[in-house]
């Protein structure tokens, strides 16, 4: 047992690592977000509901001006106000944010959050053991791989997570007919929303797949559930 004891304690870390940033998020969303009363997305919000045989889905505003969608570990969905004013400005459309919506019902529904929390510590526990053992003998080299190993599974974990949550979004929006057309439209405008300009990283990378294979596996959905 007391060989074991220091991957006990790496592991309780993380978890209290992870805990700790989990509570700080939820009070910052409290503080920062009211709920979401739109009259234009509110009968696509009693679609979305309706689809789900469950009342109005319930999403709030958080109040910070990037243009984004959150799923937080409480179950809770957010839509940011950057996005509510792009809608404004005429730049989204009331469907193109439902399907914002969709998409994070679809990391609600998948338990993603949780999941993250058992990667985030067992990659935090694997970090650790390989840099006793294969950091000791590539002091400098050895634990920068590590590092970019851990990295490009927690992208996979991530790109996986992002598609599963983009069917269910696409399943959802074709149920309650709204249709695919505005979770296509949206990511094609993705790039100049968010201000992005092409990715710096590799793809294997980053925490999100491009938007062409998005919309490819959207795409794909859609003619096979036809």
């Amino acid at each position: 047992m007391v060989k074991f004891l220091p991957l006990l304690l790496i592991l309780a870390y993380a978890l209290a690592m992870w805990f700790f940033s989990v509570w700080r998020l939820k009070r910052e969303l409290n503080e920062r977000s009211t709920p979401l009363n739109d009259a234009r997305l509110n009968p696509l919000l009693d679609r979305l509901g309706a689809a789900m045989e469950l009342p109005r889905i319930r999403a709030h505003v958080y109040e910070i001006p990037a243009v984004n969608g959150l799923a937080a570990p409480d179950g809770r969905i957010f839509i940011t106000r950057g996005f509510l004013d792009r809608m404004e400005k005429g730049e989204v459309t009331p469907e193109e944010i439902s399907g914002v919506v969709a998409h994070e019902l679809g990391h609600v529904a998948h338990g993603h959050s949780k999941r993250r929390m058992i990667d985030f510590a067992g990659q935090n526990v694997i970090r650790s053991v390989l840099l006793m053992t294969v950091g000791r003998f590539l002091p400098f080299i050895g634990p920068w791989l590590i590092g970019l190993m851990l990295s490009a599974i927690a992208a996979r974990l991530s790109q996986q997570d992002e598609f599963e949550a983009d069917r269910f979004a696409t399943a959802l929006l074709v149920k309650s007919g709204i249709g695919v057309e505005p979770q296509v439209s949206l990511f094609r405008k993705l790039e100049k929303l968010t201000g992005a300009r092409g990715h710096v990283a590799p793809a294997w990378l980053l925490s999100h797949p491009h938007v062409e294979k998005r919309i490819a596996a959207i795409e794909a959905n859609r003619r096979r559930w036809r």
